[in-house]
């Protein structure tokens, strides 16, 4: 059985070890990204919301670019709100710079309680282009 091809962006791999997972797995042609949340370089929790889901998906996009993707790669999207009723509208501001076009990936909204002192988070699977 082959070895699971994880997938690390520069500079942030020590808060992955420090939390026992990887930012990515890479299977086949499939890249399976593991939930992203707007943490500053430390690691802990950008206190502003607006600001915390723009770093979710800096921090996103930073992934798929050690895996050679883009978010015109991204399949399938799940992400995770505190308080999703109050929080749409900043999200999807963010979503729709970060997303683009015409096909819009499939997407799940998960309401959730508890992230970890963080009020968003997002997960996807990307398909990695030939070229990667």
């Amino acid at each position: 059985m082959a070895k699971r091809g994880a997938i690390f962006p520069a500079g942030r791999q020590a808060l992955y070890e420090i939390n026992r997972y990887s930012a990515a797995i890479r299977s086949g042609d499939l890249l399976f990204v593991s939930g992203q949340v707007g943490s500053r370089e430390d690691g802990s929790p950008e206190p502003d919301f607006e600001r915390q889901v723009q770093l979710a998906f800096d921090n996103l996009n930073a992934v798929l670019k050690a895996a050679g993707c883009t978010f015109d790669d991204v399949v399938d999207v799940t992400s995770f709100h505190t308080d999703p009723a109050t929080q749409w509208e900043a999200v999807s501001a963010v979503r729709l710079k970060a997303i683009g076009e015409k096909p819009y990936p499939n997407w799940t909204a998960v309401g959730v309680n508890w992230l970890a002192g963080f009020d968003f988070e997002i997960k996807v699977i990307a398909r990695i282009p030939q070229s990667a």
